[in-house]
């Protein structure tokens, strides 16, 4: 849906006066969390709870039997408001100063003069507001974590697999400590992100979010009291259950945040792995071992018109920093609640949409960069071939497996700091101690033919990932 301007003070701001720039400028790229993650989504989600609850307690003799229309009317109820129900229940808030009693209030106008208005007092039979709660905010969570940022995130695994694919026996140079190191091929430094990062995608899919419905301080007083004849530990268990979250029978008021924590955690590392490969791009764009694409009317500088900048990758990067130290302050500050409860915790856990957001801003960025780079393999080729001394690894291990003494330190005096072309290798090699078949081994290795297993070992990343999509589809908690 596109972003409405909106002109009236009183009913939130336009694109251009909005505070965050993920309501103003960047609402186009994250608008698809709205349904998962805002102030209306959250409304709805609580009051599908609550009717799930009232069909729940019909099914137990609580509440009376209820026609199939009357369970179809609960069951769509959430899903069904219209957006000025929704804001019924904000207006019925400025009264109550307490937004779970609005809901509550408006769910009983929204049934009467229905059937179920006879059942209307039964509407949060019980309950404490943070029952309600702790269940809308974990599938609010669990719902936005599967409709978008996993397929978001698989966006990318499945573009970094593609180039993995395309260069798996491009050779090229890799580096440690920024220094010349050995040959690699550009497909398997880009497998190596795709399989990192599915991995960490595939963790997150795996994390279990809890819920709890057990009243006010976690024994469910009210609920013995008022029907003992109902074994409510087990009611209360299956019905966390039917929503698929995982029952925490032990709790205070609120449900403890460790679940969600983790899910955060998780975030951070699939946000630390993206922000990894986005300096990587940065810096290969840089060499011009990647070329990006130039579109027309598109502006690299206000003053040098020659520039393509990485635009696409420092967003991501930046927006990922930002997503990680709002995740990581939620993991500090949820993890404390005084005694059986504080609601210092109530205007923090809203913000978990935020951090989402920003999380898929920089998805997006980085999906849209790799989107318009193509490996410039002639420079990668000749970089590579640039310094023979690459290759001295290859000779001083195979010397220590013919028994040369201190092969390390002979190759090393040859060869440290020099720069060396294929006809000074050749010569260099004259002065090596061995002969033979291994002289003809040392003589037949070059820059493009040592790579070790790196084809291979791409061919079997890919197909890691493919299983573990295949076991994910088939157990996560996530779906």
């Amino acid at each position: 849906m596109a972003q409405r301007v909106r002109q009236d003070a009183n009913t939130g701001p336009s694109t251009l006066t909005a505070i965050s720039p993920l309501d103003g400028r960047y609402w186009g790229r994250v608008n698809e969390l709205s349904p998962y993650v805002s102030e209306m989504a959250l409304i709805r989600t609580r009051i599908e709870v609550e009717a799930r609850y009232l069909v729940a307690l019909s099914g137990i003799g609580v509440v009376r039997p209820l026609s199939g229309q009357e369970r179809e009317t609960l069951a769509n109820l959430g899903t069904s408001l219209s957006e000025g129900q929704i804001e019924r229940v904000k207006e019925i808030e400025n009264t109550t100063r307490h937004d779970v009693k609005a809901m509550e209030r408006a769910v009983r106008e929204f049934v009467s003069r229905t059937s179920l208005e006879k059942v209307t007092e039964m509407i949060h039979f019980a309950l404490t507001s943070e029952d309600v709660n702790n269940l809308s905010y974990r599938l609010m969570l669990k719902r936005a974590i599967a409709k978008v940022c996993v397929p978001a995130l698989d966006n990318i695994v499945d573009a970094f697999a593609a180039m993995a694919k395309e260069y798996a026996n491009v050779p090229m140079l890799a580096r440690t400590h920024g220094q010349p190191a050995v040959p690699t091929t550009l497909g398997k430094e880009m497998v190596n992100i795709a399989v990192r990062l599915n991995a960490q995608v595939r963790s997150l899919e795996e994390a279990e979010i809890t819920g709890k419905l057990t009243g006010a301080v976690g024994n469910l007083n009210a609920h013995r009291l008022a029907a003992p004849e109902v074994d409510w530990i087990n009611f209360s268990s299956e019905f966390v259950k039917s929503l698929g979250l995982k029952p925490n029978m032990f709790t205070t008021q609120i449900n403890p945040y460790d679940d969600m924590i983790a899910v955060f955690q998780a975030f951070q590392r699939v946000n630390g792995v993206i922000l990894d490969a986005d300096q990587d791009m940065w810096r290969y764009i840089s060499d011009d071992w990647f070329k990006q694409q130039a579109k027309s009317g598109e502006v690299g500088s206000s003053t040098m018109p020659q520039k393509v900048n990485p635009i696409d990758f420092e967003n991501s990067e930046g927006n990922l920093q930002v997503a990680n130290s709002l995740l990581e302050g939620f993991g500090r500050k949820l993890a404390v609640s005084r005694l059986q409860r504080d609601l210092s915790d109530s205007t923090t856990v809203r913000n978990v949409g935020v951090a989402l957001a920003y999380g898929l801003l920089a998805y997006k960025n980085t999906l849209a960069g790799l989107g318009r780079v193509s490996a410039n393999t002639d420079l990668i080729k000749e970089r590579l071939n640039e310094n023979w001394a690459i290759l001295t690894e290859g000779v001083q291990t195979i010397l220590r497996r013919e028994g040369t003494r201190d092969p390390y330190s002979t190759v090393a005096a040859l060869s440290r700091g020099q720069r060396i072309g294929p006809d000074d290798w050749r010569e260099w090699l004259d002065g090596i101690p061995t002969e033979g078949q291994v002289q003809r081994r040392l003589r037949e290795m070059t820059p493009e033919s040592y790579t070790g297993y790196a084809e291979r070992l791409v061919g079997m990343a890919l197909e890691e990932i493919a299983r573990s999509r295949e076991r994910a589809a088939d157990t996560s908690p996530m779906q």
